[in-house]
């Protein structure tokens, strides 16, 4: 078995493609094609050349104006970008208002979905410049989305190793503390670093069948199954090092503790599975798609934990454990121990308690404000895209600060009856939700034509889009006119019955909360103007529009997705602790802890760090982890009472189920909640920025609380309440609650040992 484990986590990786060559940081590909925002994206699909993939490049004298080398430079070098592999054309879009700079547009029939296409793409158009020694002084850098996400992708690699690399040092740390062993950390660590190396592959080929893959899977997945198999890890090594205290062999003691711990590893990610399966009914893509790459990992994780993990123990036995002494008859009581002896006397007063302080803590919630829409979009620092970005934002203003764009679709080409664009052009820039308007009779700053000018130079140049950069030879066009109407291939398609207006907003910044939230009257403002205009199809693109769209659709996935959450989850809940009635209390008890975990995240974020807002996704992905992640702990922990309930009266078997369980779920707890900080202390560095940190620190916080306060003492302390009710309609329930379930044994079954077994050593 150990022996397949290695050879597939040799080979599976070098035989398929890495994850982050197939990630994708911008959380509007993620939309689904109903949103109106990417029905304005259909639309302005001829500006794309035909869905041609569009690069724009940057050529910059900083110091002075474009001189005519420079110019026949520039002239070379877009025939030399002409003849990289997958381009079709390259396009001289014109020069900046102070002639310092030229922007060119290569346009590539590179495909969408291929990554590896793409990055060879950008690479090769960079070579080529490079070679083609620009003059000196000049700035030449790609810009756009495409070198922005293939320069993202090399980034989010980066992260995703060192996310991984100080995950696996701080499990080691803790897991040494721990169990103060040597081998141990090891053993129950290497099944979930072999589930990573081989789950990443599987999930980029599965990529190449359509599966979109966001940052946040690719850096969530390593934390996940980092995190939940060293959980499912421990609950195994935990229960093998108990059973070697009672006196088992080695094997013995591996077999006992599979048969045990086996039916709660496996509904314990069965849950987890489920948890994200659901996802799949959210239309939000960047939710519907971390469904099936997160449960790819966890179901990969499952089979290393019931078939790996057993073999290591199996080989190494006692050694395992080394220099700590594991004989038989060794006992500690262990702090869990006696608290539980505690709890389990008065209940009601340490349940009271929680249940105030967490409702407490998820008033706050009214307070949320959500933030972060548009992902991890700009270009990470240092990077040859963020040099293009910087001199596109410098330069070309509007083409470089994602304008706000209405486009239409008109019944005829625009030449033939430009008048209407005079009138439109008017009420857009009178309307106060505009600073600034460019279309086709103003594409350059300070020329306007007029619709008869238009007309005119329409019939005496043909198609803009094919004009060269300077006028030919004994042209009669004035050069000032010539480079205005050259520039109007940006604002209207080649068939000229598709065309659009970029606007600056009065809200501000497309990215803010401001902008978005006037998105509704823009498109009121959109839908008059193309009453105007005779249009038959409009729409309003850009980020503002994307990111209300992603608002919208975010919280109208959160209010249907969770309810099949909870009731696939709580059906699992219910065969596993075959009961009705803690089920119930169980999910109560997830939504207890995530209002009061958002709740403090939001006291932390917002009230007292000032921020603008939590990241949108932190809501949702809170209530799937903590649903799916609190209910491991639900299982490991109600599994063990419902064992020990089968001997003892169900005080004592909560008393003794918390005294075993208690170290191995605050220690699991902190491992989940160790790899989540790690992601979102290396992940904010990263290209994802404060999306990273919120959710990191959000899911950090809610599994901390979750293990130390309400799996450990609020769900005890419920069980111990309700007695007998607990497991209801089995067999338990029609035991008597303070008799010992062992008088009640079925006719013909041997009463289950009496022997005292060993409470858990504690952690540390």
């Amino acid at each position: 078995m150990l022996i397949a484990w290695l050879v597939a986590g040799a080979f599976i990786p070098r035989a398929l493609p890495s994850l982050a060559s197939v990630t994708q940081g911008n959380n509007s590909a993620f939309l689904p094609a109903s949103a109106p925002s990417q029905h304005a994206a259909d639309l302005a699909a001829p500006f794309g050349a035909n869905n041609l993939i569009p690069v724009p490049v940057v050529a910059a004298t900083p110091a002075g104006t474009l001189t005519p080398a420079d110019q026949a430079w520039i002239t070379g070098l877009q025939g030399d970008l002409a003849k990289v592999k997958t381009v079709v054309r390259v396009h001289d879009l014109g020069r900046s208002a102070g002639g310092q700079a030229e922007q060119l547009q290569v346009l590539s029939n590179v495909n969408g979905g291929d990554d590896v296409g793409q990055k060879t793409l950008i690479g090769s158009l960079r070579s080529t410049i490079a070679n083609a020694n620009p003059p000196a002084g000049m700035q030449v850098h790609l810009a756009g989305n495409l070198a922005i996400n293939v320069d993202q992708q090399a980034k989010t690699g980066n992260t995703g190793n060192q996310v991984q690399l100080v995950s696996i040092i701080f499990i080691i740390i803790l897991l040494l503390l721990i169990f103060r062993s040597l081998l141990a950390p090891i053993i129950t660590l290497l099944p979930a670093f072999l589930a990573v190396a081989i789950s990443g592959p599987l999930i980029a080929e599965a990529s190449h069948a359509g599966l979109k893959v966001s940052q946040l899977a690719q850096i969530l997945l390593i934390v996940l199954v980092l995190g939940a198999g060293t959980d499912y890890g421990l609950f195994l090594v935990f229960r093998v090092r108990e059973n070697l205290r009672t006196g088992l062999s080695s094997r013995d003691a591996v077999i006992a503790g599979v048969t045990k711990v086996g039916e709660s590893i496996t509904f314990s990610a069965a849950t987890v599975i489920a948890a994200l399966l659901s996802l799949l009914f959210a239309s939000f893509q960047i939710y519907s798609s971390l469904g099936i790459p997160l449960a790819i990992g966890i179901g990969v994780m499952l089979l290393a934990g019931l078939t790996l993990l057993p073999a290591l123990l199996a080989i190494f036995g006692r050694a395992a454990f080394w220099p700590t002494k594991n004989r038989a008859g060794a006992s500690a009581t262990g702090a869990w121990g006696r608290a539980a002896g505690r709890l389990v006397r008065r209940p009601a007063i340490p349940l009271a308690i929680g249940v105030i302080a967490f409702g407490g803590l998820s008033i706050a919630v009214t307070g949320y404000k959500g933030a972060g829409f548009g992902g991890a979009i700009s270009a990470p620092a240092g990077t040859d895209s963020a040099a293009g970005t910087a001199l596109l934002t410098k330069y070309f203003p509007t083409s470089a600060i994602n304008p706000t764009n209405l486009v239409y679709k008109l019944p005829t080409p625009v030449w033939q009856d430009p008048q209407p664009l005079v009138a439109a052009q008017s009420q857009l820039t009178s309307s106060p939700l505009f600073t600034g308007v460019t279309g086709p009779l103003n594409p350059v700053a300070g020329v306007t034509l007029t619709p008869a000018q238009f007309t005119a130079l329409h019939s005496a140049l043909g198609p803009a889009r094919s004009l060269p950069a300077v006028p030919p030879p004994g042209s009669s066009v004035p050069p000032r006119a010539y480079q205005a109407y050259r520039a109007t291939a940006q604002y209207i398609s080649p068939d000229g019955r598709t065309i659009q207006f970029q606007t600056a907003l009065s809200a501000g910044d497309p990215s803010t909360t401001a902008a978005m939230n006037q998105v509704p009257s823009i498109r009121t403002e959109a839908a008059s103007v193309g009453h105007t205009l005779g249009a038959t199809d409009y729409g309003v693109g850009g980020e503002a529009p994307a990111f209300y769209d992603i608002s919208a659709i975010s919280n109208s996935d959160l209010a249907h997705v969770i309810p099949i959450a909870i009731i696939v989850i709580g059906v699992l809940l219910a065969i596993v602790m075959r009961s009705l009635v803690a089920p119930l209390y169980l999910i109560a008890s997830v939504a207890i802890s995530y209002f009061a975990a958002l709740g403090l995240a939001v006291l932390i974020f917002i009230n007292i760090q000032g921020t603008a807002g939590i990241s949108f996704i932190l809501p949702f992905l809170l209530f799937i982890f903590l649903l799916a992640l609190g209910e491991d702990y639900n299982i490991l922990v109600m599994s063990r009472i419902r064992e020990e309930a089968h001997r003892y009266s169900l005080r004592e078997a909560v008393s003794r189920a918390i005294g075993f369980t208690g170290t191995t779920v605050t220690s699991a707890g902190l491992v989940l909640a160790g790899t989540f900080s790690v992601f979102a202390f290396v992940g904010s560095r990263g290209s994802g920025g404060s999306q990273f940190r919120d959710v990191g620190i959000g899911l950090a916080l809610g599994i901390l609380m979750d293990t130390f306060v309400v799996r450990t003492v609020l769900v005890p302390c419920t069980a111990v309440l309700l007695g007998r009710w607990n497991w209801w309609p089995s067999h338990l329930s029609r035991t008597a609650a303070d008799v010992p379930a062992a008088a009640a044994e079925p006719a013909g079954q041997e009463p289950a040992s009496r022997e005292e077994p060993a409470a858990q050593e504690p952690a540390g």
